[in-house]
């Protein structure tokens, strides 16, 4: 479906005729250049099952772990899979909110700084003895307060997305520093349930890996089976068209924003509950893996296409590779350069892809 909501033509009905409107003959206004002869029918299913970039993104993230359990005797066993899905889970979390940000033709670059700030808040009121329940509230009220503030910026204002975001990400990193006075805020250990948000499990399963599911799911069916998952879609892919076609353009971009922010929040909240302190220098450089592992699920950076499902895989792909790096016994600085490698490689083949539908 394109991003107004337009389906495309599938495949296996690439010989029927088209209507007027996306024919070729209406396009060159002469007769109908011949079409391509259609596919059999087992190459026709492989271009479905190809056609979708989670099934590539997948099917690289299976390979890696093939590689990996070859390689490695660690790899396989279940506390290091669940300690790399952990590990991950906070960068898939907020990925799901980037995702929404990227799609309509923005980014967020104060996640880290929210993550941060967010957590310090619940930290420190939960050391002043105030109720669990407020205390996440209000952690989780910094990141709407971030949100709101951003997308005013960027859709009232006028102002560019990297710019506001930028400011923002120092504004927050300010104020963690300002309150902390760069000392770790310990987290009383009376409030067990809030620590069993970083360091639970539900069977054998972690719960911030629990928690990443279950927004995973909610976001694929917010951006599949509703009416604003759509418009965000038609904001990204063409603003003008969706503002003329009744669309609150800016409410959406609004909604974007608030929701990126409300989960990097989310994430300071587990973060600060698996280590039992905030630290002030949590988060710091956070929005490069939370960008990058959007980026590698195949969000494009000039809005309108991308999946929360890729960005998941994405930071599943970066998290893998991190924890391969280690156990094959990879240099820590050469870490940062396969993984800036591994960027840049999935930048290109979405260009590529781009460029090859577009000369079809």
């Amino acid at each position: 479906m394109s991003s107004l909501g337009t389906p495309e033509r599938d495949p296996a009905t690439a010989d029927q005729p088209a209507p007027a409107l996306f024919s070729q003959e209406g396009a060159t206004g002469g007769a109908a250049l011949p079409l391509p002869a259609r596919p059999a029918a087992p190459l026709r299913a492989l271009q479905r099952l190809t056609g979708f970039k989670e099934f590539n993104i997948l099917g690289a993230l299976l390979l890696l772990c093939i590689f990996l359990s070859l390689t490695t005797e660690a790899f396989l066993t279940t506390g290091n899979l669940f300690g790399v899905a952990r590990a991950f889970s906070l960068t898939a979390i907020v990925a799901i909110g980037q995702t929404l940000v990227i799609l309509t033709g923005g980014i967020d670059l104060s996640v880290g700084s929210v993550l941060a700030l967010a957590g310090l808040s619940t930290g420190m009121l939960l050391q002043a003895g105030w109720p669990l329940p407020l205390a996440m509230l209000a952690g989780l009220g910094v990141g709407v307060a971030f949100g709101l503030f951003n997308g005013v910026m960027v859709t009232r204002v006028g102002l560019p997305p990297f710019i506001v975001t930028l400011g923002t990400l120092s504004i927050g990193r300010g104020l963690v520093y300002v309150l902390t006075k760069g000392y770790p805020v310990t987290i009383p250990y009376d409030y067990a349930p809030f620590i069993a948000l970083g360091q639970g499990y539900l069977w054998i399963v972690p719960i911030p890996v629990v928690i990443m599911v279950a927004l995973t799911v909610a976001g694929v069916v917010f951006l599949n089976a509703t009416t604003l998952g759509r418009y965000i879609y038609a904001v990204g892919g063409n603003p003008e068209a969706a503002r003329l076609a009744g669309i609150a353009v800016d409410r959406v971009k609004l909604f974007a924003y608030v929701t990126c922010s409300t989960l990097a929040a989310l994430a300071g909240l587990i973060l600060v509950a698996r280590l039992v302190s905030a630290q002030p220098s949590a988060g710091l450089g956070f929005e490069l893996p939370v960008i990058a592992a959007s980026v590698i699920g195949g969000t494009s950076l000039m809005g309108g296409e991308g999946t929360v499902l890729g960005a998941v895989l994405g930071a599943a792909i970066m998290g893998v590779l991190e924890n391969g790096m280690v156990l094959l016994g990879v240099s820590t600085y050469a870490q940062q350069a396969v993984t800036g490698t591994v960027i840049l490689l999935a930048v290109a083949l979405d260009i590529w892809q781009k460029r090859r539908r577009g000369s079809r």
